[in-house]
C-alpha cells in the first residue's frame, strides 16, 4: 500500500469506524468481540485496499468482512461461551423504575437475537440497524433476494416467539417505542 492509499484507508477508517463498530456489536453481542472482529474486518481490508475496484464503496466490502468473520469465528468457537438458561439471573422488582425496565427489556432483545442462527441476525442487522434495502443486504451477504426475504421472515417470526416468551414487557416496549425489531 503506498503512501495516498494508506492516507485513504486511514480517513475511511475515520469516518467509518463508529457505524461498523456498531453493527459489528450488533452481530456479535458484545462490545469486546464486536471490536476484535472489526479489527479482524478492517485488517482483511487493509490487505486488500489498493486491490478494491471500487473505491468508492469500500463500507460494502467491510461490512462482507464483518459478517464472515463472524460466521468464521463462531465456526471456530462454537457455542462454548454461552450458556442457556430458562430463567435470567436478575429480574427487576415491582418497584423498579421505567429505566431498569429498559435495560432488562433491551437484554431481553440482545438476547433473542444472539439466538438467532448467524444469518438471519446479520440479516435483521442489516436491514433493521444499517436499513439497507435487499439488494445491498444480499451483495453483502452472497445470496439470493430471496433469501434476504425469506431469512427475515424466519428471524422476525423466531424474534417475535422468543420475546413473547421472555414476557408481555419487553414485547410492549420495544413496539411501543418504534425501535424494536417487532415491526
Amino acid at each position: 500500500m503506498n503512501a495516498d492509499e494508506e492516507r485513504q484507508f486511514r480517513e475511511f477508517v475515520a469516518a467509518r469506524s463508529r457505524s461498523l463498530l456498531h453493527t459489528a456489536y450488533l452481530l456479535t453481542g458484545d462490545w469486546e468481540q464486536g471490536r476484535d472482529l472489526l479489527q479482524t474486518a478492517l485488517a482483511s481490508t487493509a490487505r486488500r485496499w489498493s486491490k478494491l475496484r471500487d473505491r468508492q464503496q469500500p463500507e460494502a466490502y467491510v461490512r462482507r468482512a464483518l459478517y464472515h468473520a463472524q460466521v468464521d469465528r463462531s465456526r471456530l468457537l462454537g457455542w462454548r461461551r454461552e450458556t442457556v438458561t430458562d430463567t435470567l439471573p436478575d429480574r427487576p422488582s415491582a418497584h423498579a423504575t421505567d429505566w431498569a425496565d429498559t435495560v432488562v427489556q433491551r437484554q431481553d432483545i440482545m438476547a433473542a437475537l444472539r439466538r438467532l442462527p448467524k444469518r438471519q441476525r446479520a440479516v435483521i442487522v442489516l436491514r433493521y440497524f444499517e436499513d439497507l434495502p435487499d439488494v445491498e443486504i444480499a451483495a453483502i451477504l452472497g445470496v439470493a433476494q430471496g433469501t434476504v426475504r425469506s431469512q427475515t421472515r424466519k428471524a422476525l417470526v423466531s424474534l417475535r416467539t422468543t420475546l413473547a416468551e421472555a414476557g408481555p414487557s419487553a414485547v410492549a416496549s420495544s413496539t411501543a417505542s418504534g425501535k424494536g425489531v417487532m415491526a
